[in-house]
């Protein structure tokens, strides 16, 4: 057991008689751990995309939502009044009334 360690760790396996299946493993073996690597920060690299895009929905959000108070704000009778009455109109005093036509028929 002790010489098939050290062995190992000298690196006879890679000299030896059967030496190009070895090193074809490593490579293969090589091959498959950087293709790891690599989806790994392909997907870390996503994550992070996903993370800015919903922190960026969230404020367009928060804006969109505060745009719509200040119209809802600005459509209010009282602040049409304060609007309209930096240009001299003012309500009317008497109400509004309704004309009704009759037909002839």
């Amino acid at each position: 057991m002790r010489k098939g360690l050290l062995d190992i760790l000298k690196g006879k396996f890679l000299v030896s008689g059967d030496a190009p299946k070895n090193w074809m493993f490593l490579l293969y073996a090589s091959f498959l751990a950087a293709l790891m690597i690599s989806s790994s920060h392909n997907a870390d690299k996503k994550v992070m995309e996903i993370a800015d895009l919903n922190e960026e929905v969230r404020k367009l959000k928060s804006e969109f939502f505060q745009g719509r108070s200040n119209v809802q704000q600005l459509k209010l009778e009282s602040t049409l009044r304060k609007e309209v009455a930096d240009k001299g109109l003012v309500p009317s005093e008497n109400p509004p009334k309704k004309i009704v036509v009759k037909s002839a028929e």
